[in-house]
């Protein structure tokens, strides 16, 4: 019986195939990139919320800063002329402060817990105050204070009793103007408690012609 003839593959055909296949895996890859995006749905609820989260987080970190670390006032009145002036504007320091002899700081008094004074400190626990308000000199422990910040001569002796010892977690305090300041000199204001001070006035903001550090004396 004869044997039906070997039919040959014909290898150009095959390549002519592979050739189709692969330009048509091409079109639809092109095809699938040049397919438009399609953008997804815009989330008003989400972006609200993420606002409303940021900007609490904003409040109380302002809130955390202004109460423990620093605050800015505004002058009111003369008490502390020439140093201060009416409406100068002062950055007053909080965290961490302890009251120094000479340092001007914001504190309010358990009488007038509404208004805060801003008055230098002359005296720390411990040491003694007296006011010869004859001669108008100051003295701290004995040592008379040489106040080349004051406006005129101390002589108004206000209702205190001197000499006058400065008791633990208190400080003594007057006006740089002096005969135009209520400070501890008295008994409504007397002696300043630590827990009323509010931090110490470290630089002036404003007026920008006086802007620079508030020096001690």
């Amino acid at each position: 019986m004869d044997k039906e003839p070997f039919e040959e593959v014909n290898p150009e055909v095959n390549s002519s195939d592979e050739s189709i296949n692969e330009s048509i895996e091409q079109s639809e890859k092109v095809s699938s990139v040049s397919s438009p995006v399609v953008a997804g749905t815009f989330n008003w609820r989400k972006e609200l919320l993420e606002w409303v989260e940021a900007i609490v987080i904003a409040v109380v970190l302002a809130l955390i800063i202004r109460t423990f670390v620093f605050n800015l006032v505004k002058v009111d009145g003369n008490s502390m002329l020439p140093t201060l002036h009416h409406e100068d504007r002062l950055f007053v320091w909080k965290l961490g402060y302890v009251p120094r002899q000479g340092d001007i700081i914001i504190f309010r008094p358990k009488a007038h817990k509404d208004t805060p004074y801003v008055k230098r400190v002359i005296a720390v626990p411990g040491q003694t105050v007296d006011i010869d308000f004859k001669n108008h000199i100051v003295k701290v422990d004995g040592e008379v204070l040489d106040e080349d910040y004051i406006y005129e001569p101390t002589a108004n002796p206000g209702n205190m009793e001197f000499p006058l010892t400065v008791e633990p977690n208190t400080v003594f305090v007057l006006g740089d103007n002096r005969n135009n300041s209520r400070d501890s000199r008295f008994k409504d204001v007397g002696l300043v408690s630590y827990d009323s001070i509010m931090g110490k006035a470290v630089f002036r903001i404003w007026p920008l012609k006086s802007f620079g550090l508030l020096n001690k004396k």
